[in-house]
């Protein structure tokens, strides 16, 4: 079993650093990694951040971490709340705006 890691306790200096720290079961990784190649963020921000604005993308990530953590500690506590299509999607996200975040700028965003 692996360690919990709180994401909000460690002292990060980059997106980079957080996702590096990121341990989740290596199912849902694979599925988002595979969600990724569908990812826009036009179309799919919106409704996973319930907002009607796309925010920037570090906006995005950290909006994101925080809705990535919550889901995190609602599998582990085995919540019958808990959405496994919604961690995914969160993960997806997370993923496809940590990738703009890494582009230089001159590059369009999606």
């Amino acid at each position: 079993m692996q360690a919990k890691c709180n994401l909000k306790a460690i002292p990060m200096t980059s997106t980079s650093d957080i996702l590096t720290h990121l341990r989740r079961p290596r199912l849902l990784i694979t599925a988002a990694r595979f969600g990724l190649a569908e990812y826009d963020r036009t179309r799919d921000l919106h409704r996973i951040l319930r907002d009607g604005q796309t925010p920037a993308p570090a906006s995005a990530v950290a909006r994101l971490i925080d809705e990535e953590a919550g889901l995190e500690e609602t599998r582990r506590a085995g919540a019958a709340t808990y959405s496994v299509a919604r961690h995914i999607d969160v993960l997806i996200a997370l993923m496809g705006e940590a990738r703009l975040l890494t582009r230089p700028a001159a590059d369009p965003v999606r």
